[in-house]
């Protein structure tokens, strides 16, 4: 379940139990904007070396989720979060895993300062803005010996969502990314 934005209970998720999963999971792009920012970052940073799949893998399931207008920007996005295929080999060496534990998930201020300030048309209707803060998670292998890090980060995804219309009504959201800010140098 997605926490309200804002402070709210960290979310724990764990890497992958068991063999190898698999692959990378795709994004929903239904759900609404929160659930659709959250999935977005669970798998931007949600990845296991050891099963067979690469980079480019885990970040088609994020490309494919992006704003048409977006997609290739996005891409070079995407790409600077995940490691190049020389590191991707030396972590598979490792048997690395990486996960994301979300602590807190907020739109900015500066988000809602640069909607009030944008002119008409400028950013398109139905997009927001999400700062997530959270620990990135890696586990692995040195030799012989289990081993594990953990970093704090933050970063910034920039989505845009539309009512899902059927001749019955709205019967939900349909989400899509723009664009991701740098690690570490969010929107405040």
């Amino acid at each position: 379940e997605p926490a309200p934005t804002g402070t709210a209970a960290p979310t724990i998720t764990a890497p992958p139990t068991g063999t190898s999963p698999a692959g990378p999971a795709p994004v929903s792009q239904l759900g609404g904007p929160e659930t659709f920012a959250r999935q977005v970052a669970q798998a931007l940073f949600g990845w296991d070396t050891t099963n067979g799949y690469g980079p480019a893998d885990y970040a088609q399931v994020i490309v494919d989720v992006a704003a048409g207008e977006e997609a290739d920007a996005l891409a070079g996005d995407v790409r600077a979060y995940l490691p190049g295929a020389e590191a991707w080999a030396q972590l598979r060496q490792h048997q690395t895993r990486q996960w994301l534990s979300i602590q807190e998930m907020f739109v900015p201020e500066a988000w809602e300062t640069a909607t009030s300030q944008a002119a008409p048309g400028q950013i398109p209707e139905g997009a927001v803005a999400y700062t997530i803060e959270g620990t990135r998670h890696r586990d692995g292998t040195w030799g012989t010996e289990p081993v594990e890090a953990s970093r704090p980060i933050v970063f910034t995804v920039f989505i845009v969502c539309a009512p899902v219309v059927t001749n019955r009504g709205i019967t939900g959201t349909h989400c899509e990314l723009l664009r991701l800010s740098q690690l570490d140098n969010p929107l405040r």
